[in-house]
């Protein structure tokens, strides 16, 4: 059983195919520039070097048509024949209240997804361009939607609910619903292995830091808080969102500036963040490496990210009554130990001791590492993330009819016995 899983963006597909019988990766992949021009495809499997084409591709379909045609030509493939492929996962970003887990796709869903595309219209369009254009090339294999937002709903209400006119709530769907969920689910999962406790024992802050940033409170193996909110702009500073700032602002330079409401959106959520400070940079290698230079907007980057990243810990310790470890995750989490070490400066008072020479060493995304010293009462973790596996899995378990939701399903890697391949 091989199992396909999209993650479509507004200008790229990302991609890998699975095979259940093997637990292994077969093929992975992206296709960069769908819709924008000078599109291609970059095309990985093990043992064999990876493979770039120039194709064109207008649309999403066009996108998933290359994808199949990469995954099952002669030269390039790693499949004989379609048929292999049993079915496909999709990510999909906002779920709304609707779902509180992974679903078959069929018409009510996918029009109930687009009913909530309102509240993440950066993101849903393309998952449902995406599911539309999988669902034309692969007719008769299921689609399983995978829902970032679905990890979060165990939030209690006084979590998610704004201090807002309680009426937007009910006629808007104005709350926090939070995003990342598949990586939080699966990290925290890891952690609660490394900790040798049951998930129900445990709580856990899990920090996903890449261009997009988010953060979590695990209680007792379930998220009862997160950063983000009715969008993914709230929460930590980003590579090019603004995160937590005051309200006021927007409307603010709107009335100094005569920005529509459309051009505010996109410098908060385009231009703003690490962006926005450095004038120049989102990559934290490039601000890293402007700070060492002398700039002094990449060292005032650094030290905002790291300062609020610290806050977040402080907070969600008191929110969820201490905490047992802090797992950082993604690309910035898993690579970026300066970040990791400043964040970290100062929170021995907590249980915190970091081993900075572990820290500083531990710049990979194929292994999991503790970072602290044996006498940290907290542990810290580095954890590569794996929101594809956990895509797998959901949908095996859904062909299967074993799938109930994350917190009662028993994930391969939330048992000891699991191996990173």
């Amino acid at each position: 059983m091989d199992i396909l899983a999209l993650n479509c963006g507004s200008s790229s597909v990302k991609y890998q195919l699975f095979d259940w019988a093997k637990k292994a990766v077969i093929a992975k992949g992206m296709v960069e520039r769908v819709t924008i021009g000078d599109s291609y495809i970059i095309h990985e499997v093990p043992g064999r070097e990876t493979y770039r084409e120039e194709y064109e591709c207008p649309d999403h379909q066009v996108a998933i048509h290359l994808i199949i045609k990469t995954l099952s030509g002669k030269t390039h493939g790693v499949v004989s024949d379609m048929s292999q492929i049993s079915a496909v996962g999709h990510r999909v970003v906002h779920g709304g209240e609707k779902f509180t887990c992974s679903v078959l796709i069929d018409e009510h869903v996918l029009d109930a997804i687009k009913e909530v595309q309102h509240l993440a219209p950066l993101h849903n369009p393309p998952n449902i361009a995406g599911i539309e254009a999988a669902q034309s090339v692969l007719p008769n294999v299921p689609h399983v939607a995978i829902f970032d937002t679905a990890f979060h709903q165990t939030m209690p209400k006084h979590a998610y609910t704004y201090p807002l006119p309680y009426e937007w709530y009910g006629k808007y769907g104005v709350r926090r619903y939070g995003f990342h969920g598949t990586s939080h689910l699966y990290v925290s999962k890891r952690a609660s292995v490394l900790l040798g406790k049951d998930p129900k024992d445990c709580n856990i802050i899990t920090m996903h830091i890449g261009n997009g940033v988010s953060h979590s409170a695990i209680k007792g193996g379930i998220s009862v808080d997160t950063s983000m909110g009715l969008t993914p702009l709230e929460g930590a500073v980003m590579g090019t969102r603004c995160g937590d700032i005051d309200p006021a602002i927007p409307a603010f330079i709107m009335e100094r500036e005569g920005y529509t409401p459309k051009e505010i959106d996109s410098i908060l959520n385009k231009k703003s963040g690490v962006l926005g400070i450095t004038g120049q940079y989102t990559d934290r290698r490039d601000v890293i490496e402007g700070a060492n230079n002398g700039c002094e907007r990449c060292a005032l980057a650094l030290e905002i990210e790291s300062y609020r990243l610290k806050k977040y810990i402080g907070s969600y310790a008191a929110a969820i009554g201490g905490i047992d470890a802090v797992v950082f995750t993604a690309g910035v989490g898993e690579m970026g130990w300066l970040i990791r070490e400043k964040t970290l400066e100062g929170l021995e008072f907590m249980g915190i001791i970091l081993d900075k020479e572990k820290n500083r060493n531990t710049m990979t995304r194929k292994k999991e590492s503790v970072i602290t010293t044996p006498e940290s009462r907290v542990k810290v973790f580095v954890i590569p993330t794996d929101e594809e596996l956990v895509f797998t899995e959901d949908v095996v378990a859904i062909l299967e009819g074993t799938y109930t939701d994350h917190m009662r399903f028993h994930y391969s890697f939330a048992g000891h016995d699991f191996q990173r391949k």
